[in-house]
């Protein structure tokens, strides 16, 4: 397949409540796409309602070819710019691997993570082998003294699981 052709994840800034005017062009378009999501309970004047918050303000994750990466921009106007790969400035691809655990981590328990400072100093690679997490890979970190697995989107954002027994967990080597 040609390179051009092929997809990647890619991470894009859009304007501050923008994400679900642009999560909803892209689902029209048929383009699968990912904005992080929570439910929280809110006090209405009608009472407590469940509703659904954008979890990353002025962010989405779009899987898309690299000409269609572009053509979203020039011929769908869609007011998004890509992250940049710092080393060669070309738009930051986001492996496969990384961008489905993050989903999943995501998805599994909203509740029970936290996003934590994306330039946290990179520990031991690590991959989940106990529990409901089986199979996450990322980093291993301690934040406020217990044991995490970070999984980072370099150069984008990370999440961090809530705590994980060590004997949960194998060095990745």
């Amino acid at each position: 397949m040609d390179e051009s052709h092929e997809l990647h994840w890619y991470a894009a800034y859009v304007r501050v409540n923008q994400e679900l005017i642009i999560k909803s062009r892209l689902d029209e378009l048929g383009i699968e796409n990912f904005l992080p999501m929570n439910e929280q309970v809110r006090d209405t004047p009608g009472g407590k309602k469940k509703i659904r918050v954008v979890l990353i303000h002025g962010l989405i994750f779009i899987r898309v070819s690299r000409t269609m990466s572009f053509s979203l921009i020039n011929d769908y106007a869609l007011n998004i710019c890509y992250i940049k790969d710092r080393e060669n400035r070309h738009s930051l691809i986001i492996p496969d691997k990384q961008m489905e655990d993050f989903m999943f981590l995501l998805d599994f328990s909203p509740e029970s993570i936290e996003l934590v400072n994306k330039n946290l100093k990179h520990g031991d690679r690590v991959r989940v082998i106990k529990g409901p997490l089986t199979g996450l890979e990322g980093e291993l970190l301690r934040i406020k003294g217990h044991k995490r697995v970070i999984v980072r989107l370099e150069g984008v954002v990370s999440i961090a699981t809530s705590y994980i027994p060590g004997s949960f967990l194998e060095k990745i080597v």
